[in-house]
């Protein structure tokens, strides 16, 4: 079964606070993951790789013969797919990381990117990620750090749950550091 992925990060300010959305479904079009939350403050671009991370975190736990992955960042799917040079320092960790987990994937993959408008949904994700203040961690540079997941595919959808999680979580986040803007250019 081909599973199509959605991702998007969002941030306010540029640096600013910054949520994550992610969606993937079935060939039917069929709900499997859909999730949200805050990442603290980084750029957008950050933002969009941190996206990318907790689906590719997640993705092995869904049975899958193919995946596409869709994302509105052009920079970042060019840059996965080798027609730009990471130039930013801030972002290389990330690349890095999401190259190694798309490498160790056991299954093909493509990643495209695509028009804003056909990503609305995980932009409304993302945002309601940054809205909700539920904050979730990405073990975006280390192996093994514990996630925090909110799931929002039509179960438990606990807010005060979420709000006491993201209480808790808010005294060990770690900060991003603003990035310089980032060049594409190959």
């Amino acid at each position: 079964m081909t599973l199509y992925a959605f991702t998007d990060g969002a941030s306010r300010g540029n640096p600013g606070e910054a949520g994550i959305g992610v969606i993937v479904r079935d060939e039917r079009g069929k709900v499997l993951l859909e999730l949200c939350g805050a990442i603290g403050r980084c750029t957008n671009n950050v933002a969009e790789y941190k996206a990318l991370l907790t689906l590719l975190g997640r993705i092995s736990a869904l049975r899958a013969s193919r995946i596409v992955i869709h994302s509105d960042s052009q920079l970042m799917v060019r840059q996965l797919n080798g027609q730009y040079r990471v130039r930013d320092r801030g972002l290389r960790p990330y690349f890095e990381r999401a190259k190694h987990l798309l490498q160790s994937l056991q299954i093909p993959f493509e990643i495209r990117s695509i028009p804003r408008e056909e990503n609305r949904e995980a932009d409304l994700l993302a945002n309601r990620g940054i809205d909700e203040h539920a904050l979730l961690p990405v073990s975006d540079r280390l192996e093994g750090v514990q996630e925090l997941l909110f799931q929002t595919n039509n179960k438990n959808n606990n807010t005060a749950g979420r709000a006491a999680a993201s209480r808790s979580l808010r005294r060990s986040r770690d900060e991003e550091s603003p990035n310089s803007e980032e060049q594409g250019a190959p």
